[in-house]
């Protein structure tokens, strides 16, 4: 006899529309697809640039079965932030600076809350870092200086949702 699955993981796509994780400036593939796993386990939505190359990278990562969270960035990256300001939305970039909220010091998010991810290699870009109104950074111990962008993504959204 097969194992039944709980019935909540057969449940469709619950975004609350509070938390929004944006990776505007991911690079590689896999990275989308992880992060829309991890948003479809929190209840988060995914912002991205509606580019020929997110596009595809979404419609080959997605392994959620069913309907997914996913908010098209248009026309461009700083009016959709201006835009994400306007409705009142917190904006949290994850990246290591010297004021940044170490992870678990960082709390549970109730109010609209984007959280920026930055380029692989780069981060988040200095004039959108600037305008941020929260910085967190992931503790390291190892040599390793950051975290895989979806790793590090993941880590965050399940902090901002309340389930660690």
């Amino acid at each position: 006899m097969g194992r039944r699955r709980p019935s909540s993981s057969r449940r469709r796509h619950g975004c609350r529309d509070h938390l929004v994780v944006a990776p505007l400036w991911v690079a590689y593939d896999a990275n989308l697809g992880t992060l829309l796993r991890t948003c479809d386990a929190v209840g988060a939505c995914m912002a991205v640039p509606w580019t020929p190359h997110y596009r595809a990278a979404l419609a080959r990562g997605n392994t959620v079965p069913g309907r997914t969270c996913v908010h098209p960035v248009a026309p461009t990256k700083d009016g959709w932030l201006d835009e994400q300001r306007r409705r009142g939305s917190r904006v949290v970039a994850v990246e290591l600076t010297d004021d940044a909220t170490p992870l678990p010091r960082a709390t549970a998010r109730t109010e609209r809350t984007v959280v920026l991810l930055g380029h692989e290699h780069h981060g988040v870009p200095p004039d959108t870092l600037e305008a941020a109104d929260e910085t967190i950074a992931i503790p390291m111990t190892g040599r390793g200086v950051s975290l895989n962008v979806a790793v590090a993504g993941s880590l965050v959204l399940y902090r901002m949702a309340g389930l660690m």
